[in-house]
């Protein structure tokens, strides 16, 4: 495996990243599966400890949006997707009614309510606060939600 160079500067650019993102919400009126990835080249594939480290990114992320949507008006749902297969395809996704389709509230049959995610990163989510989904998407794959704000998956 090829030595990860740059790897200070990588997550110094991912955090300024997710510090600086911004949820414009006066400028939609409407969401559909609009979603942010932070590891698109899949980086964290190459170990648990990259892979930590992107997962406290997209929490960090998903709270950011959670307090924006606190001030939106119309029905939302918003979730982490985390992939347990392939780190390019972790995501946060907003979904609310929308002129494209009616496929609004998102509703996946096969979730299991009492996920388990992974021993390496069960202490980074908060039980209290968050819904863990497991479902089977080509790998075992993880819906983290808010418990108190949105519709759930």
């Amino acid at each position: 495996m090829k030595k990860f160079r740059g790897k200070k500067r990588y997550f110094r650019n991912l955090w300024k990243k997710v510090n600086s993102f911004q949820l414009e919400l006066d400028k939609v009126s409407w969401f559909d599966f609009y979603h942010i990835h932070l590891d698109w080249y899949g980086v964290g594939n190459e170990s648990i400890k990259l892979r930590r480290e992107h997962f406290k990114a997209y929490l960090t992320l998903y709270k950011k949006v959670l307090d924006k949507l606190e001030t939106f008006d119309k029905p939302y749902q918003s979730w982490i997707l985390w992939d347990g297969g392939d780190a390019g395809q972790d995501a946060v996704y907003i979904h609310t009614p929308n002129p494209n389709e009616n496929n609004f509230p998102l509703t996946l049959e096969k979730l299991n309510e009492m996920g388990n995610i992974p021993t390496p990163f069960k202490d980074l989510i908060d039980k209290e606060e968050f819904d863990v989904g497991q479902f089977k998407l080509g790998s075992n794959s993880f819906v983290i939600q808010s418990k108190t704000q949105g519709i759930k998956l």
